[in-house]
């Protein structure tokens, strides 16, 4: 998953926790660093008071009274023939004392035979020795995984005059160190266990408060709509960022509720004015064969003709067909136009509908319902009005020709909805007519205004209710209208 895909509350909480995990793997690694360079600290400085200690200790020797041997390099074997053990075996550290040319005097080795490599320096130990200040040089050598060091210094006489070199071998013995190490390691990784735990919790938390006020932005947002209106979000104690887009989206709300004004009033001025023009031109239909006929009627008129009356009934017949084509345009116009009030009572779904359905003579109409009786407040004179516009729709759709005619109507009750489904088995909604199928003055047919389904789509919204179809060429036709019960 990309991280970039994540919300905001997760980026959040991954990044704090990768925060607290990379101050644990840095806080351990400086831990661990620093305790390299004090263990090597701790070893060369053990090594150095080792050093000056036994240095003493040799000193006191060759300088006692005890000491009967003049105190010179050859010497130094004799002097130290007995004691050299026994301040190895004090200070816990081999000693080996070589003359200044840097030829093996004496060890403390118990019967033992030096190495080949002890028994004498080579050059680069004895120039170091002699060309520092401190005449003193330390050699670090690895041997089997173990690390060794190994000091070369001067013996001085009472005269502070050089008489041998002491080589001091030290083992690095890391056992406790790293038994510290390790205990520490351990502590620091329960409490960074424990901070870690809390630190998922603040996290958890933290980015939940940060995100409360984005979310409930985003919940106005996707809630914002053109043709409704908007509220303003009204947040107290906000961060300034999101006081400022909180500001911008409540400006944006002013200005969509003032577009939203102009762009209604617009697309009404812009409706009316197609409706005019339909209807001017749904007058203009029948008044042309009317002057047509009257002129005729004008040019031909003869008082002596035998069949004057025949043919003054023709024209009058026509002249009434043409007004009561007009009257029905006029008709379905104010209807459009003006709705009448609601008149809310409570009925029988189920009744009313089959009641409706007895004004029509097709015996192919089947109407089926779940249940003998479904209660709702609606306006008795609208509902039939609605199931009679459904019908007759579908009675229309089907070609004339057609074998086998059906029209189904079927009532039932779903949830806190009464719903009312008229399928047909007709030629269908063709695809590039299915979203103009409720817009006023659209129609397939040859008359009409195409009025009927944007009237009865009008009522139902006004019930806050719905109505959907659905529709495959030559198969047939279903659509269903719910009414929500409120009894």
């Amino acid at each position: 998953m990309k991280l970039k895909k994540l919300s905001l509350r997760t980026r959040i909480f991954i990044a704090m926790i990768l925060l607290v995990v990379l101050a644990s793997v840095l806080v351990a690694s400086v831990a661990i660093y620093q305790y390299l360079g004090e263990r090597e600290d701790y070893h060369t400085n053990r090594l150095e008071q080792k050093e000056d200690n036994i240095k003493t200790h040799i000193s006191r020797i060759l300088n006692g009274k005890q000491n009967t041997w003049e105190v010179t390099t050859e010497n130094i074997p004799l002097i130290f023939k007995e004691e050299l053990s026994n301040i190895a075996d004090i200070h816990q550290l081999q000693i080996n004392l070589y003359d200044l040319e840097g030829s093996l005097l004496i060890t403390s080795k118990a019967n033992l035979k030096p190495d080949q490599k002890d028994k004498c320096l080579n050059a680069e130990v004895l120039n170091a020795i002699s060309n520092t200040a401190s005449h003193r040089y330390v050699d670090k050598h690895v041997e089997n995984g173990e690390t060794f060091l190994s000091s070369y210094s001067y013996i001085n006489d009472a005269k502070f005059k050089p008489i041998a070199i002491i080589n001091l071998p030290y083992l690095e013995n890391n056992d406790n160190l790293t038994d510290e190490l390790n205990q520490f390691l351990v502590r620091l990784g329960y409490a960074y266990l424990l901070i870690l735990i809390m630190a998922i919790t603040i996290a958890f938390v933290l980015s939940k408060y940060i995100t409360k006020t984005i979310k409930a932005i985003s919940e106005k947002i996707n809630t914002t709509r053109l043709e409704k209106r908007n509220e303003r979000i009204d947040l107290e104690d906000t961060s300034e960022e999101i006081s400022i887009l909180v500001n911008s989206y409540n400006r944006m709300i002013d200005q969509l509720e003032e577009s939203a004004v102009k762009l209604a009033t617009s697309e009404r001025e812009q409706a009316w004015r197609e409706m005019a023009k339909q209807v001017a031109h749904e007058i203009k239909n029948p008044l042309t064969p009317m002057r047509l006929t009257v002129q005729s009627f004008q040019r031909k008129f003869d008082v002596n003709d035998p069949n004057i009356a025949k043919k003054l009934n023709d024209y009058t017949q026509t002249i009434l067909q043409q007004i009561d084509t007009m009257s029905s345009v006029a008709s379905a116009f104010s209807n459009f136009a003006t709705m009448p009030a609601q008149q809310n009572e409570t009925l029988n779904v189920v009744y009313i509908v089959k009641m409706a359905l007895e004004i029509f003579n097709e015996d192919f109409i089947q109407f089926s319902a779940l249940e003998d009786e479904i209660i709702a407040k609606l306006d008795r004179t609208q509902l039939i009005r609605v199931i009679t516009n459904l019908v007759k729709n579908a009675i229309q759709a089907i070609p004339e020709e057609q074998e086998n005619k059906q029209v189904f109507v079927t009532v039932f009750r779903q949830g806190n909805e009464v719903k009312i489904a008229v399928k047909d088995n007709g030629k269908g909604i063709s695809t590039e007519n299915q979203k103009r199928v409720f817009e006023p003055k659209f129609t397939t047919k040859s008359s009409g205004m195409g009025l009927g389904l944007a009237i009865i789509k009008n009522i139902i919204e006004n019930y806050n209710g719905t109505i959907t179809f659905e529709t495959e060429p030559n198969v047939g036709t279903e659509f269903l209208v719910s009414f929500p019960i409120n009894k």
